[in-house]
């Protein structure tokens, strides 16, 4: 789906070989009858992970890092980023409520820019999808990234988790930047890339991620500060 005016998408970085959603404290919402709540942390790719529902066991994991290096590292205001953990656990809950395990959908939110990813039924719940992502308090942006498909089975989502782990691992290795900048979202082997970066970061977030063993292609998402 084409972004909507005003925030386009920079387009894909394809790959000559192959290649493919974190704040500390956990949260405690009340329990919805099809949607718990859980959280998703490890050292390495803290900050990696957006909201996710999945069809086969229903879940929302709550995005965040909230260790004070990696918050005072963030380029977004504690208010931006407590908006976008609101963000996703709304466009989550709200799917959830009416697509329940008919849909796999993963939401990541960075600075109000959202990023949908996963598998639908058609392209019908797709696009309304789309529309409730883009109705959603304080949404900039929607990249509506899900394919019409059937739902991806664990080990392949277990799969993109591993590039994710890999790529974080990578911008650490490198040294280059801070990369808790640096969202990294793995969906079907394609890296998508958010954050809030200079050019040189972005370039070398994209470098490291593209020669990551595995990765299909790298979609970036940035917002630029120069």
């Amino acid at each position: 789906m084409s972004p909507p005016p005003g925030r386009p998408k920079e387009g894909s970085l394809p790959l000559g070989g192959k290649a493919r959603s974190a704040k500390g404290a956990p949260m405690n919402p009340r329990p919805h009858p099809r949607v718990s709540f859980a959280l998703l942390a490890a050292a390495v790719i803290a900050g990696t992970a957006g909201t996710t529902l999945t069809g086969c066991a229903p879940m929302v994991v709550a995005a965040g890092v909230g260790a004070g290096a990696l918050v005072a590292s963030d380029r977004r205001s504690t208010g931006a980023q407590m908006d976008d953990e609101t963000i996703e656990v709304k466009i989550v809950t709200t799917a959830g409520n009416r697509w329940g395990d008919a849909i796999h959908l993963n939401v990541t939110s960075y600075n109000g820019i959202v990023l949908l990813t996963g598998e639908a039924p058609d392209a019908t719940v797709k696009g309304e999808i789309t529309t409730l992502a883009n109705t959603t308090d304080r949404v900039k942006s929607v990249h509506n990234e899900m394919v019409v498909a059937p739902m991806t089975a664990l080990p392949a989502r277990t799969n993109d988790s591993y590039i994710t782990s890999k790529v974080k691992a990578g911008f650490v290795e490198a040294n280059k930047f801070a990369a808790t900048r640096v969202k990294v979202v793995t969906e079907r082997s394609v890296v998508y890339l958010m954050g809030i970066v200079n050019r040189d970061e972005a370039e070398v977030a994209s470098r490291i991620a593209a020669t990551t063993s595995g990765v299909a292609r790298v979609v970036r998402l940035f917002e630029y500060t120069t």
